[in-house]
């Protein structure tokens, strides 16, 4: 497997504040090629052959706007079992309902545009359903739970130019944890 060569922006990069735009279909042939990429980099980022041999961040997650396209697409690729992936590629998305628990990532959550570590705990919702379009422009719904839940979140708030780290609270990064589940 060969590594895609993809420049991720840093947090810093004004870009990443942008406000993605909808997509319409069919995809360009560019988009297509990106939305694989992803693929290949995020699996490659989990796989220990390939994130020692390229010194990757391991990331499950990556939205079009952390490339610089603010365009509403991001992937997610979710190991569910020793290097068996299911991929995400979410296009178009929109809240439809979520839970009323809130959840939080125990270690806390790391973005492949944030090359450092946070302290804190960034509020989730445990449950989410979605509608969005899939690659090849069909309307479709999904419901997510735990960790899948924080992933959507996380990229979706990128596709809003928000990133974990506002979310955090700068006075007391560990605020009101304990109305809210580890995960």
């Amino acid at each position: 497997m060969k590594l895609p060569n993809l420049k991720i922006l840093d947090e810093k990069n004004k870009t990443l504040r942008l406000k993605s735009q909808n997509v319409s279909f069919p995809l360009s042939e560019d988009d297509k090629k990106t939305i694989q990429d992803i693929i290949d980099y995020l699996t490659m980022s989990q796989i220990k052959e390939y994130y020692e041999k390229y010194n990757l961040r391991p990331g499950m997650g990556l939205a079009f706007i952390q490339l610089g396209m603010p365009k509403n697409i991001f992937v997610i690729v979710e190991e569910v079992d020793e290097e068996v992936f299911e991929n995400y590629v979410i296009i178009n998305p929109k809240m439809l309902s979520h839970s009323e628990e809130l959840i939080y990532v125990g270690e806390g959550e790391g973005c492949l545009s944030v090359n450092r570590d946070v302290e804190g705990i960034v509020p989730r919702y445990a449950r989410m359903t979605i509608s969005y379009q899939d690659m090849d422009g069909n309307t479709k719904e999904i419901r997510v739970r735990e960790d899948i839940s924080v992933a959507f979140q996380h990229e979706m708030d990128h596709l809003n130019g928000i990133l974990f780290i506002d979310k955090i609270d700068k006075k007391n990064p560990y605020k009101d944890k304990e109305k809210m589940r580890e995960i």
